[in-house]
Order: structure tokens, then C-alpha cells, then sequence
């Protein structure tokens, strides 16, 4: 699990430095909706709408914000988005990839490799760098939920295939095919998960001088900020300085 708790502080930094509350509930509005208009708009029914819902709720956003969003699924003025995956190589030759919804390609395409040049960075091709990274399902309870033991127990029972234990939370790692299934059983010993999604996580990390990280944490925090791009991914590690200096 080299640079897992980098890759963890790097994945977090949205959340906690997003102060534009507004716009991080839009984009989780744009999951649900886009959730809710592929499957049934039940979260029982619809595992990936159950998903977004749990993000949404992380983020005490209001239920009457997440049931509009799931009604306006089978409206007929419901936007069409599109479900895109961008990679490139940022500052140092480190791989990134972003998963996009958007509503105009043209325009999330020209911004995202404006972003990448900008920073000395650039877009690559569908595939490039993400043989880099596994896709992973990853359930995440609160650390005052259960024990470390509990929780590794219940997890190598459900079938997961790694468990990483922390001073503020417990993060259970399952296959793509194997983790709703894993989410569930662990849902009915532990409760609702905090998190419960696919994710893209680095294969290993390479570590990058505070210069250069600087630049890669600028770059990401623009393709965050970016209304289209939903998540992204990097293989890379900061010093514990610089993350303190950035207030990471």
C-alpha cells in the first residue's frame, strides 16, 4: 500500500477545500440524474444511484436537492450527458486520469487540454496511463464504526481483497465484479457506508519534489474546479511539508 495515505490526502483535498458548496452539489446532482436516468431510479434497484446518493449525503447535501435531482431523470427536459474518461501526463510525467460528465465534449476536451498545457503537462490518448491503475471498488466506514479486527474480519469474509485500517477511517478494496456484493454484506454488520464507488487507484506512486508537486496539486485542483470533470486520479506522492504548507 506504498503512498496511500498521499494518494488518499491528494484525493481528498477537493473536499476539503471546495468552498463552493453550490457547485460540488451540482456535480453530484449530475451523477444522480445520470444515475437515476441508466437505471431504475430506486437506490435499491440501482446500485450505482445508491452510490452517488451516499456521496451526496457525505456531503450533507440536502434531501430535497437529491430527490429533485432523481425526478429530473424522467423529466423531459432532462440534460443528455455524456460519460467521458480523459488521461495524460501532468508536471513530471505523472499519470493522471479524469472521469468527465458533460453536456458539450468540444468544450470539456479544449479545457482539459488547455489545463495540461498550462502546467507543462499533456492530454494523452484513452488508455495511455491507465494501465498504470487498477479499478477498484472501495467501501469506506468511519474508524469509530468497528475495530481494525472486526472490520478486516468481516471484510476477508465478504469476499474483499484488501483492507486498509486508519487513524479516522477503515477502507475495504474489492473487484469490480465483487464489491456491490461485498458492500452489502458489509452494510447489513456495519451500517451505511460513508463511501461506496469504483475508483481508479495507482498501481504504485512515484514521488515528486515539492516543486513539482506544487504544480501537479495546482493542475488538479483546475480540473476539480472544472464544472464537467467529476473525479481525478494521480500516481503520485507529495512531501508530508508541502501537503502542510498547501494546507492538505
Amino acid at each position: 500500500m506504498a503512498g496511500h495515505s498521499q494518494f488518499k490526502n491528494i484525493m481528498h483535498r477537493k473536499g476539503r477545500q471546495d468552498a463552493q458548496k453550490s457547485k460540488l452539489f451540482s456535480k453530484l446532482a449530475r451523477e444522480i440524474t445520470v444515475a437515476a436516468k441508466l437505471g431504475a431510479p430506486d437506490p435499491g434497484m440501482n446500485a450505482r444511484l445508491r452510490a452517488a446518493m451516499i456521496a451526496a449525503r457525505a456531503e450533507n447535501m440536502p434531501k430535497d436537492n437529491i430527490e429533485r435531482a432523481i425526478k429530473k431523470a424522467s423529466g423531459n427536459d432532462a440534460e443528455s450527458y455524456d460519460e467521458l474518461r480523459y488521461e495524460g501526463y501532468g508536471p513530471g510525467g505523472v499519470a493522471v486520469i479524469m472521469e468527465v460528465l458533460t453536456d458539450n465534449r468540444n468544450r470539456a476536451a479544449s479545457d482539459i487540454r488547455s489545463y495540461f498545457t498550462k502546467s507543462g503537462g499533456n492530454l494523452g490518448e484513452t488508455g495511455s496511463v491507465s494501465f498504470m491503475f487498477d479499478r477498484l471498488g472501495v467501501i469506506e466506514y468511519d474508524a469509530d464504526k468497528a475495530s481494525a479486527d472486526d472490520i478486516l474480519e468481516a471484510a476477508v469474509e465478504a469476499g474483499a481483497d484488501d483492507v486498509v485500517s486508519g487513524e479516522g477511517s477503515h477502507e475495504i478494496y474489492a473487484s469490480q465484479e465483487t464489491f456491490r456484493d461485498v458492500a452489502k454484506a458489509l452494510e447489513g454488520k456495519f451500517g451505511e457506508a460513508r463511501k461506496v464507488a469504483l475508483i481508479w487507484k495507482p498501481q504504485n506512486t512515484v514521488a515528486v519534489d515539492d516543486a513539482t508537486g506544487e504544480k501537479l496539486l495546482k493542475l488538479i485542483d483546475l480540473l476539480n474546479e472544472h464544472d464537467d470533470v467529476q473525479n481525478v486520479y494521480a500516481n503520485f506522492e507529495v512531501s508530508d511539508a508541502l501537503m502542510a504548507k498547501l494546507g492538505g
